[in-house]
């Protein structure tokens, strides 16, 4: 099961992250920016991830990740490590195992 949530933006868009389990073993943290949860949902299906759903809202994204993928020009980033506030944000073709 996914941890996750999401903010509403003032301008009606929504930031969804979630923590996802990754092939290669472990987990990130995937933000995603898009015009409403589904659609959040929907690209992050159509890279490969069938089984993600948000249930409740028990990890919003922080300020500061509402920021990173807002900054991004494709609005969906992913970081390994979810306790290490120095590592950066990367695009998410660059997260290892994802299909094209």
């Amino acid at each position: 099961m996914a941890g996750g949530g999401f903010t509403k933006l003032p301008g009606g868009t929504v930031v969804v992250a979630l923590s996802l389990p990754v092939p290669e073993g472990g987990r990130v943290r995937v933000l995603v920016h898009a015009v409403n949860r589904q659609r959040a949902l929907t690209r992050l299906r159509n890279l490969g991830f069938r089984a993600v759903y948000l249930r409740g809202n028990t990890e919003p994204p922080t300020p500061d990740e509402i920021t990173a993928v807002l900054h991004h020009p494709d609005g969906l980033v992913w970081r390994a490590s979810l306790t290490d506030d120095t590592e950066s944000w990367h695009p998410i073709g660059s997260l290892p195992g994802l299909r094209p």
